[in-house]
């Protein structure tokens, strides 16, 4: 199985190749990591203990496909590990910064030491290369990419346009993955898990309620939706639902409506609390007769 990261291949020479470089990498790496120190120069790496090697405590990716890795770790036994990987040296070792996946399949595959290329970086320079390198090679989850981008501009005090030259990418793409970071929980987690992409989370985002956008995924992840049909969903549902109109309200009415919103996230359905004096009732929205299973469960504590 061919991997990026084990490709070690040879820059294309003329216009074309400098520009499909140019392209994909942005400011990033090429602007982070000075000239003479890249990568592919051989003369410049050495071969490292992996045991002296400790994981970059900053490292933006959180979850690794063991399939994947076990896949790179048969291709590493057969052909080693082409591309050096980046660290930076410590009193008792080396501390990772970029190649978190070639070292751990080259655990995997029983090598006792992998190609290095030594960087003097700060705390700051390692992260950023570390978040950069990671982006630009995809191998991020959308809220892995979301929180690298705001680790970066709360590190870095960057505004989303410097975020977005210094990976290659859009301002427009940078404000979606950051807006990743306000869905629910559950949403999160199957972004994370990839059982939901990218497409259906921008969806989903055209709705600002989250028991909207609670409902909305609930009727994606079982029906298997399209990113077309979820937009349509959407759509719908705040068609259904629309934003009540803006009054002043007293104490009594600002407390009620806050206890609505916290049972509306523990429901993952809208809730409003109506009164007349003492006296009024309770409302949970549902969707679906699915939807209605669920909250009866959740009401009878099943």
């Amino acid at each position: 199985m061919k991997d990026n990261t084990m490709k070690n291949p040879k820059t294309p020479q003329g216009p074309a190749g400098a520009k499909r470089k140019k392209k994909a990498l942005g400011r990033g790496l090429d602007s982070l990591i000075p000239a003479g120190t890249s990568y592919n120069e051989e003369k410049k790496y050495f071969e490292c203990p992996v045991d002296l090697i400790r994981p970059n405590p900053n490292q933006p990716r959180t979850r690794f496909s063991d399939e994947r890795l076990e896949s790179l770790a048969r291709s590493i036994q057969k052909q080693g590990v082409i591309q050096p990987i980046l660290l930076r040296k410590e009193e008792s070792g080396y501390e990772l910064i970029a190649g978190e996946r070639r070292l751990r399949a080259a655990r995997k595959a029983g090598l006792s030491k992998v190609p290095a290329v030594i960087k003097n970086l700060s705390d700051k320079a390692s992260l950023e290369i570390s978040i950069v390198e990671n982006v630009q090679r995809e191998d991020l989850n959308p809220i892995e990419e979301a929180e690298a981008y705001g680790h970066l501009m709360s590190e870095f005090h960057l505004t989303q346009e410097q975020v977005a030259e210094r990976v290659g990418k859009s301002r427009s793409t940078v404000a979606n993955f950051l807006r990743l970071r306000n869905l629910p929980a559950p949403i999160i987690e199957t972004l994370m898990d990839g059982s939901l992409g990218m497409g259906h989370a921008r969806a989903l985002l055209g709705a600002d309620d989250p028991s909207i956008q609670m409902a909305a995924w609930r009727l994606v992840v079982s029906g298997g939706l399209s990113v077309r049909q979820t937009e349509a969903l959407v759509k719908k549902l705040k068609k259904e639902d629309p934003a009540p109109k803006k009054t002043e309200k007293n104490p009594d009415q600002i407390y009620f409506s806050r206890v609505a919103e916290d049972l509306s996230r523990h429901f993952g359905a809208r809730v409003q609390i109506r009164r007349r004096g003492k006296k009024g009732r309770l409302e949970i929205d549902f969707y679906s007769d699915d939807d209605l299973d669920r909250l009866l469960g959740m009401l009878k504590g099943d």
